[in-house]
């Protein structure tokens, strides 16, 4: 049996967009004379669609483009994730479907039966979770379907909750020639290996073929990282399609493959997960150029690293806005950046709207004396002026703060935490560390002094960040220990050794500043637990305080 796995980047709601893609690979499938094309999860409108599935002519126009994929296979089968109305009386009016599609007829759906309603999932606000499971007849073959978290309950790698029923166990029973599984799987920073696993598991149990149709691209903050998957039999990966773009990979049933060997750098798997979902954001929204606030330091460093290789250097505007605390190496490493990255710079002092601020407010300031008021007026002066640059250029403003900032409230709501898109949100600092040594693997791109030089906001005279904050080495293990892991206080200083005094006070600083991190731009999530989506904890509470 030949088939074809569509690793397409689907547009949320762009259904004709989304219908095309779908039809090319049809096309280009029965080129290869094969007798099956297989598409991700929910393909054709988009994943995660939201609350459009609450919009009764949304369905109604997936509905319409399915029958116009439908008459595309004559000779050919295919299988197309959907949302469809739910045919029986349930909870929820619409059931997440694999439509089976062959030789210009629909042989029916299969309906996802296990719906995550965890961390970045929500999929029971809106399905019925399916309720049966079958083979289904596919050129002669017997093919069991299953979508998405359908293998995961097998693999014991869920962590948030333990289904009732087991679809790779059930099929099974029913001794099926080929499983396949249409996926809409986000990007993290260990998710490969673990969807890895769990499709090795469901294969070895299931002692056939299993092959897995990610999905690639990015949607608002998700990143889909495709890598979709061809696994034998005996649960040894040969093949798989490539990771962070649009593919198609040719499986034949019935020739000898030897496994695949295939390595990975996860550091370049988290700046190529990047790079797309910035493409993605500004593509699918119909933005071209990016305006970010160069300090001289790592983090905007890093930001137009990424924006330049995701949107191309005449698309990136770099603004240098020093003040009367930003040292000459600062604005040195932010000119030799811009120059090494070929992108167009302004450089626009704040000196005078700040000290016009001082004059401003000195009559009702005074006599207190200078403290992290004044700081924040610096930050958000230069906000107010790279969204000035925004609104008058067209261009789309890139935050540079990152997860370690965010976690401790160290940035300044309205000033640097202004913008677009939070590009680095959930990159912690030493992972922006780590990153920017491979971006500079074989030439220097960042100025190395931006990357050796301790860290500081340049907001006051000498200032740097370990004046408010314990090395970012300390504060990110509390941060993956608290917000991934899930750690009490207690454990994560026993873990590390650190006093419990200050794991205390930096879980506080966390809670304390959820207001902050709801104020600021949709982020890029890269890791297990993302501030911008799948984490919710109240601004308003009474149990860290």
């Amino acid at each position: 049996m030949r088939i074809l796995i569509s690793q397409i980047d689907p547009a949320i709601g762009d259904i004709q967009g989304n219908t095309q893609k779908i039809l090319n690979a049809i096309n280009i499938a029965r080129e290869k004379r094969a007798s099956l094309v297989i598409f991700p999860e929910l393909s054709l409108c988009g994943y995660p669609p939201e609350d459009f599935l609450l919009l009764p002519s949304f369905i109604d126009d997936v509905e319409k483009a399915l029958n116009h994929i439908m008459e595309a296979t004559d000779g050919i089968a295919a299988i197309v994730g959907v949302c469809r109305k739910n045919p029986s009386p349930g909870e929820k009016g619409l059931c997440n479907s694999a439509a089976v599609i062959e030789n210009g007829k629909l042989i029916g759906f299969h309906d996802k039966m296990l719906l995550p309603t965890y961390d970045v999932f929500d999929e029971r606000r809106f399905f019925e979770p399916g309720r049966t499971i079958h083979l289904w007849k596919i050129a002669g073959h017997d093919v069991g379907i299953t979508i998405c978290e359908d293998i995961w309950q097998h693999s014991e790698l869920v962590k948030y909750t333990t289904y009732q029923r087991d679809p790779i166990q059930e099929l099974c029973q029913m001794h099926p020639e080929l499983v396949v599984n249409l996926s809409a799987s986000p990007y993290s920073l260990s998710k490969f290996t673990n969807r890895l696993k769990a499709c090795e598991r469901a294969a070895k149990t299931l002692k056939c073929p299993l092959l897995l149709a990610n999905q690639v691209g990015g949607n608002d903050s998700l990143i889909f990282d495709g890598y979709s998957l061809y696994i034998s039999g005996q649960g040894t990966l040969l093949d798989l399609a490539k990771g962070f773009e649009e593919d198609q990979l040719f499986v034949d049933l019935n020739a000898n493959q030897l496994p695949k060997k295939f390595t990975r750098d996860p550091l370049e798997d988290l700046y190529h997960a990047l790079v797309l979902g910035i493409r993605d954001y500004f593509h699918k929204l119909g933005f071209s150029s990016a305006c970010i606030g160069l300090s001289g330091g790592i983090d905007s460093a890093l930001v137009a690293c990424l924006a330049v290789d995701a949107l191309g250097k005449d698309n990136v505007l770099g603004l240098l806005m020093p003040s009367r605390y930003t040292s000459p190496q600062s604005i040195t490493d932010a000119l030799q950046l811009v120059k090494t990255l070929g992108i167009k710079t302004h450089q626009i002092s704040i000196e005078g709207p700040f000290e016009s601020y001082l004059q401003l407010l000195k009559p009702i300031f005074s006599p207190r004396p200078p403290d992290v008021t004044e700081e924040n007026i610096q930050a958000r002066i230069r906000g107010m002026i790279l969204m000035a640059m925004s609104n008058k250029f067209g261009c789309l403003v890139l935050s540079t703060g990152n997860k370690s900032e965010l976690a401790m409230g160290y940035s300044t709501l309205y000033g640097d935490m202004c913008g677009g898109l939070a590009v680095i949100s959930d990159v912690t600092k030493q992972q922006v560390y780590a990153l920017s040594r491979w971006i500079n693997r074989d030439a220097e791109i960042i100025p190395w002094s931006s990357i050796h030089k301790p860290p500081s906001a340049e907001l006051r005279p000498n200032q740097k960040d370990t004046d408010s904050l314990p090395d970012y080495e300390v504060v990110d293990n509390i941060l993956q220990a608290y917000i991934e892991e899930h750690l009490s206080p207690e454990a994560i200083s026993k873990k590390f050794g650190y006093r419990l005094e200050l794991v205390d006070d930096l879980i506080r600083r966390i809670h304390r500043n959820e207001y902050k991190r709801r104020q600021s731009p949709p982020g890029l999530r890269v890791s297990e637990k993302a501030f911008s989506i799948g984490r919710r904890f109240p601004i308003v509470q009474r149990y860290v305080d």
